[in-house]
């Protein structure tokens, strides 16, 4: 039996057979990505890809590609992306997601409407058959809205925490905190994003509906690939 990790490292591998020298990526955050943006690096080194570009989605991403080498770049220098190589918390069966648990879901949503092709890559644990059964909506907020928000989620039915890290609150690498909401099932995703793109005070949510192009899901009876249709 194989380990949630080897299934994820699957699932980034495969995804990396995408990239081609010369293309300018979008590198993602979280457990699943690293593997990603490690085997890009592996590849970088041994001489099987040249000439890429990468913005990284964060800074903890960020401090490891350098840390492999890897060139990196930003908006300023690149108008579009080829390609970005994403994970996600929770995906349901029309490849719509919800991302965030890293805290960088801001700059995520940012790299993929910039991107020519979003590719999610998960182990098997995350599939679902409805978004937020398995996992909490993360809430983007500025601080001085906590309380107006918080209040929001509850109404619609959700259970809220402040995300909280070993320091104290959680705070984004943009300086914004996060609502974790939890739903017992989010039967409207579509209503529930414009609701929340609406309310000054929130920044960004982890929706991300309508944005991955290819799913490629870690499995122990090996990968999957799926094309959004």
């Amino acid at each position: 039996m194989k380990s949630r990790e080897e299934l994820k490292k699957e699932a980034a591998v495969e995804a990396v057979k995408f990239v081609r020298s010369g293309m300018k990526l979008g590198l993602g955050t979280g457990s699943t990505a690293k593997y990603a943006v490690e085997e890009i690096g592996r590849k970088l080194n041994s001489g099987e890809l040249k000439d890429i570009l990468c913005i990284p989605t964060s800074e903890s991403t960020r401090k490891l590609a350098e840390s492999l080498g890897i060139p990196l770049t930003d908006f300023e220098n690149v108008e579009r992306i080829d390609l970005t190589i994403d994970g996600a918390d929770e995906v349901d069966s029309k490849l719509n997601l919800i991302k965030g648990g890293g805290g960088a879901l801001l700059r995520e949503k940012i790299v993929a409407q910039a991107s020519e092709k979003e590719i999610i890559i998960v182990d098997e644990t995350k599939l679902s058959d409805s978004l937020g059964k398995n996992f909490p909506l993360p809430v983007e907020i500025v601080p001085f809205a906590l309380h107006p928000i918080k209040r929001l989620l509850e109404n619609l039915g959700a259970e809220v925490q402040l995300r909280k890290s070993e320091e104290g609150i959680f705070v984004t690498d943009e300086g914004h905190w996060i609502l974790d909401a939890k739903f017992e099932s989010i039967d409207n995703p579509y209503q529930l994003s414009s609701l929340l793109n609406e309310k000054a005070g929130v920044v960004e949510h982890g929706l991300f509906l309508d944005v991955a192009d290819v799913l490629i899901i870690g499995k122990h009876k090996g990968t999957e690939i799926i094309y959004a249709s």
